[in-house]
């Protein structure tokens, strides 16, 4: 989720500073798995009982936290292996269920599990798929 995620994303910026200070290569700096961070869990209800309270909660969500947004944007194309999933694409179970959990990855014939570290106890969902959950929280 986003709360854990963006330090992870503000230490790998801040590695390619460092890279970039020492002459080296800051495009170097990159998660060495593939990553999917997920946003959700961050809307307020502002606006309820109302034909477009979803709509309206997601404006102020983008309003209030645009800053955020636009970091962990710019970190999604910024890195290689690093996938973002904006707000409002649904919780973050669903969204691994049923389109981020991969199983096995397939790297030039080397083959791995698949594996999630979430931050509740609902991430052991995955597990349903054959896919390795912890979830800590």
């Amino acid at each position: 989720q986003d709360f854990t995620g963006v330090p992870a994303v503000v230490d790998l910026a801040a590695m390619r500073d460092a890279m970039k200070n020492l002459n080296g290569d800051p495009n170097k700096i990159n998660p060495l798995v593939p990553v999917d961070l997920v946003i959700d869990h961050s809307v307020q209800v502002d606006v309820a009982r109302s034909e477009n309270a979803l709509q309206a909660n997601m404006q102020l969500e983008f309003h209030r936290n645009r800053e955020r947004f636009a970091f962990l944007k710019w970190g999604s194309t910024a890195f290689c292996n690093m996938l973002v999933v904006p707000p409002g694409s649904g919780i973050v179970h669903q969204v691994n269920l049923e389109y981020l959990g991969r199983v096995v990855f397939n790297d030039d014939g080397l083959l791995y599990p698949d594996s999630v570290v979430g931050t509740d106890s609902h991430t052991t969902m995955i597990d349903g798929m054959g896919v390795a959950g912890w979830g800590a929280g």
